[in-house]
């Protein structure tokens, strides 16, 4: 299981580590285990032991008889901490001269260094986060916009573990009663388990389960940014528009065709969703190796786009039309009519006979680039979510949930033609592991006995 894969480290050893970015005015080193505190009291005056729980103090840490730095001792006893254990944060000035010495003086007085993850590791150990909700504290660090930040607090706050626990509960509920079945089989006057029930529970089970992968796909959108390709001929003004979007001279921009030879990319940021806006190569007929290279690496990256941005400056081709729809079939496809501002285009142009709807816009000028960003933005298609919805950012809990549904199909496929219970069961119990392997817990016997007994007791 889960437990088994985390290395072995000694619970008893009491671990150091810098906890801030080195560079600020302010450094915090974090000080986690069983003599913490009488590690801490010997580098200063204050008796970490005997002060309150959960309270800060000023003092000096000291080093023989030279004071190293005038500190902040914030004081956390188990199992009301972080880790769980005994903790001690220390806010000290940022000096890396400092911060080193400190870390010096505790590794000297019995602390070693942590290693990487270990703290976010005891407290998943010590029963402070589920294995969930300790991923959720490496995507809240590299958190980038408010999408991100968002899905990632609500895991950290246990909105999808708290999901789960429920899917859980109904699935031992639905074990429960099969293994009841199963025990006073002798007894034909006794029903447990009515088939038609367990089917529909079984049902709403595989529906919330098939939801929550669903899910996966947007998390994935939201939380590598939504990927969107900028296609076109040869000189229609790409790179310039590549640049307006993100607001820097991120491309070079020439009036030569074929500037872009290969795909240039950077992320922007529209209501505080992060968007993978990729320049591309010019597409045209051309005898150049390296310029053929940039048009395949066009179509790749048309491939994996979600939105494609098709820029014109002129009418296309039947032939250029057809080109561009069957390349972009399954894509949101906005179709750009670049240069305005010198070939002005009407609602009554030629491109209505041909049934495609431009944004006209001057990349060049900055004219009408917020009716673009709000047609990329609608384009997306990003589902309405608040901080308490749960949204699948996680291959591993793809992959988790993928299997749940898979056994949990098998288990609605016995209901309905009269499998054996205890096959049933054992499929259920399949699907109860692929849940837990998601929060890094097991399902025991012990655990579908106490469910059986305290639900379903039979006589007294």
């Amino acid at each position: 299981m889960i437990n088994s894969q985390l290395p072995i480290l000694n619970s008893q050893d009491t671990i150091c580590a810098l906890a801030t970015a080195s560079g600020g005015a302010i450094g915090i080193i974090r000080v986690s285990g069983p003599q913490t505190f009488s590690v801490v009291s010997t580098l200063c005056s204050l008796s970490c032991d005997t002060v309150a729980a959960n309270t800060i103090h000023y003092t000096h840490i000291i080093d023989g008889t030279s004071v190293i730095d005038e500190v902040l001792v914030s004081v956390f006893r188990a199992p009301h901490s972080y880790t769980g254990e005994d903790s001690v944060e220390i806010s000290c000035h940022g000096s890396s001269y400092i911060l080193n010495k400190v870390l010096e003086l505790l590794v000297q007085n019995g602390c070693r260094m942590a290693n990487p993850g270990e703290y976010t590791q005891r407290a998943y150990l010590n029963g402070k986060l589920d294995l969930s909700q300790a991923e959720a504290v490496a995507d809240l660090i590299a958190s980038t916009n408010k999408a991100t930040h968002n899905m990632a607090m609500s895991q950290l706050r246990g909105h999808f573990s708290t999901e789960l626990a429920t899917l859980r509960e109904q699935l031992l509920k639905l074990t429960s009663l099969l293994e009841l079945a199963l025990d006073f089989s002798d007894h034909e006057d006794l029903e447990f388990a009515d088939r038609t029930e367990l089917l529909q529970l079984a049902q709403t089970i595989d529906q919330r389960i098939v939801r929550l992968a669903q899910s996966f796909e947007t998390g994935q959108a939201l939380k590598n940014g939504i990927p969107v390709a900028i296609v076109g001929k040869t000189n229609v003004g790409k790179s310039t528009l590549l640049n307006r979007l993100l607001k820097d001279d991120r491309a070079i921009v020439s009036d030569v065709h074929g500037t872009t030879r290969d795909t240039v990319e950077d992320t922007m940021l529209l209501n505080g969703i992060c968007f993978r806006i990729i320049d591309t190569a010019g597409i045209r007929q051309t005898d150049d190796t390296v310029e053929r290279i940039g048009i395949d690496r066009t179509y790749q990256a048309m491939e994996k786009a979600k939105i494609i941005l098709w820029v014109i400056d002129e009418i296309p081709t039947a032939a250029e039309i057809d080109h561009i729809r069957h390349r972009a079939d399954g894509k949101s496809l906005i179709t750009i009519w670049n240069k305005a501002d010198i070939h002005p285009y009407s609602p009554d142009s030629q491109l209505d006979a041909i049934a495609i709807d431009a944004i006209a816009i001057s990349a060049k000028n900055s004219e009408n680039i917020e009716t673009l960003e709000r047609a990329i933005y609608s384009a997306a298609n990003i589902p309405e979510y608040n901080e308490n919805d749960v949204i699948v950012t996680s291959a591993r809990h793809y992959d988790a949930l993928s299997h749940a549904h898979h056994n949990l199909l098998r288990v609605l496929d016995g209901l309905q033609s009269s499998l054996s219970g205890d096959l049933l069961a054992e499929d259920l119990h399949l699907v109860l592991s692929n849940l837990s392997d998601i929060t890094g817990g097991s399902i025991t016997s012990q655990e579908t006995l106490n469910n059986i007994f305290s639900h379903f007791c039979v006589g007294k």
